[in-house]
């Protein structure tokens, strides 16, 4: 189900996201367009009303767990975000080198002609996947922030969840990362991050 096909109050609800580049190219293998990324997400934690309970930055894709507050739609929230990161990105772009740098935007270009969009270079494939995430039930809002945490894991880039930078996995785990995230089931006894991150092990 697509952002467009929910109710408004829907909107205001926790989703699992992903946002794909077009064409799985991986231009989050450099640190400057990895940090785009956190710089973005704290922004808009801090100046549009998102909450993220779960991130994970990958190679080619963003998967979150998240909800926006009471006048903010999820879906423009969305769109705006791929607005947003995307103009940084394409200014970035230049620094990288000739060869990849024109392959990337010829790659950028081909999508936005293939989708008959207006602008001339897509980054972002369209539309965001989703899905509803009912935060009373802690057993599946565990469950997708774990799978979010673990994809770096089974992609053998780390070997525990909290050893990748580009994720929450370090905040569940204790550990100040990138973003500002909110814990997810969070209790002052801390009972549901040791037991959630005893699944890593």
């Amino acid at each position: 189900m697509s952002f467009g096909d929910k109710s408004i109050a829907e909107q205001h609800c926790c989703h699992y996201l992903t946002f794909n580049v077009v064409d799985w190219i991986d231009i989050f293998v450099r640190p400057v367009f990895k940090q785009i990324i956190v710089e973005s997400l704290n922004h808009f934690i801090e100046k549009k009303g998102l909450t993220v309970y779960a991130w994970c930055l990958m190679t080619n894709h963003l998967h979150l767990v998240a909800q926006t507050k009471q006048g903010f739609g999820l879906s423009l929230l969305a769109d705006d975000f791929k607005k947003f990161t995307t103009k940084i990105i394409l200014e970035d772009i230049v620094a990288e080198p000739e060869i990849r740098r024109n392959w990337v935007m010829k790659k950028f270009e081909e999508a936005s002609t293939a989708m008959k969009l207006l602008d001339k270079f897509q980054v972002w494939q369209t539309p965001v996947n989703s899905v509803f995430i009912d935060l009373i039930d802690e057993d599946v809002l565990n469950e997708h922030v774990e799978y979010i945490h673990n994809n770096p894991v089974r992609d053998r880039i780390v070997s525990h969840a909290e050893d990748y930078l580009h994720s929450s996995a370090r905040d569940y785990a204790g550990i100040k990362g990138l973003v500002n995230v909110s814990i997810a089931n969070e209790k002052p006894d801390s009972i549901s991050i040791i037991r959630y991150m005893s699944s890593y092990r």
